[in-house]
C-alpha cells in the first residue's frame, strides 16, 4: 500500500462523515442516472478502502492530485475521481466502462 493512501482515506472519510462533499454539476447528473441519492454518495465515499483505490493522477487544469477509486456499488463498479481541498470535491462519478 502506498504510504500516503491511509491519510487520503482518513480525510475522505472525515469529509464524508461531516457532509463536506461537493459534487460537480456533471457528477450530480451522473449520480442521478445511477439512481444514487446524496446519502448514497456519502456512504460510498465513507466506504472507500485501499482495495477500491485505482490510481492517482495530476489534474491538467490545476495540478492537484486526483484520486481514482473503483468501488463496487450495488453489483456495479463505479468510477469515482476525487480531489481533496477544504472539502471533498467529486470530479467524476459514473459506472466504470473498463
Amino acid at each position: 500500500m502506498r504510504r500516503w493512501l491511509p491519510k487520503v482515506l482518513k480525510r475522505l472519510h472525515e469529509y464524508a462523515a461531516a457532509g463536506q462533499i461537493r459534487l460537480t454539476f456533471k457528477a450530480a447528473q451522473e449520480t442521478l442516472l445511477l439512481g444514487l441519492s446524496p446519502e448514497d454518495v456519502r456512504d460510498v465515499i465513507e466506504g472507500l478502502d485501499a482495495h477500491s483505490f485505482a490510481d492517482r493522477l495530476a489534474s491538467k487544469a490545476t495540478g492537484e492530485w486526483m484520486y481514482v477509486f473503483k468501488p463496487d456499488v450495488g453489483d456495479q463498479i463505479i468510477y469515482l475521481k476525487l480531489i481533496l481541498r477544504e472539502s471533498c470535491v467529486v470530479v467524476s462519478f459514473h459506472e466504470d466502462e473498463g
